[in-house]
């Protein structure tokens, strides 16, 4: 995939093995795992809202390291047809945010939590069109995988490289007032897809911390 943007940005392009699958998936995920736990996350804490999770699959797949993501129904009440991750709100059973990502995944996608490796929490994220918290966990996945989806509530599996993702063409960015917050929105476009809205700002907390990794070799 193309990326010379990267080079442009100070990201050094051929810098891109652990993505392109020549060190082992095990010296993958401890980078990966390393570098999530050494953040400190922000965690939102607002009773007025409505507390969730979501799953960040990623799995190695032809030489190259992808992201699942899903494309939701027109059925479910709430982000209609939008690109997510496997996820929804917690429910109290699920007596952790974790348990709500795994519950949600194997709900949706079929994806059992004894086939996942948790690798760490990004930064919760607040929707803006719903009442919504959003915790993010990332985890590793096998490949290949028998999924089995949920016909009310996703659409589709969409699998992207995250080489793709890091293609300075792949994404778009733009600064809105939201009330009177100013935000930083993003769009990842892949094979006429948008990706957008929390689950954008999701993928770029993860890409951050991925060209972290790549520029620390």
């Amino acid at each position: 995939m193309a990326l010379e943007g990267h080079a442009e940005d100070g990201v050094d392009t051929n810098n891109l093995y652990w993505l392109k699958g020549d060190v082992t998936i095990k010296v993958v995920k401890q980078r990966l795992g390393q570098a999530l736990s050494q953040r400190e996350n922000r965690h939102i804490v607002d009773t007025r809202k409505v507390s969730s999770a979501v799953l960040i699959p990623i799995y190695y797949k032809e030489g190259q390291y992808h992201i699942l993501f899903t494309q939701r129904t027109e059925k479910v009440k709430d982000h209609k047809g939008q690109i997510s991750f496997p996820g929804g709100a917690y429910e109290e059973e699920d007596e952790t945010l974790l348990n709500t990502a795994l519950r949600e995944a194997a709900e949706e996608i079929g994806l059992m939590a004894s086939d996942v490796e948790v690798l760490g929490e990004l930064d919760d994220v607040l929707t803006i069109s719903t009442p919504y918290i959003i915790s993010p966990f990332v985890a590793a996945i096998p490949w290949p995988y028998q999924f089995k989806l949920d016909e009310f509530e996703t659409e589709e599996i969409i699998e992207i490289p995250i080489s793709s993702l890091l293609d300075k063409d792949c994404v778009h960015q733009r600064t809105e007032m939201i009330g009177a917050e100013e935000i930083t929105t993003y769009f990842y476009h892949y094979q006429g897809r948008v990706i957008w809205g929390a689950t954008a700002r999701i993928l770029n907390q993860l890409l951050d911390i991925i060209v972290g990794i790549m520029e620390n070799k």
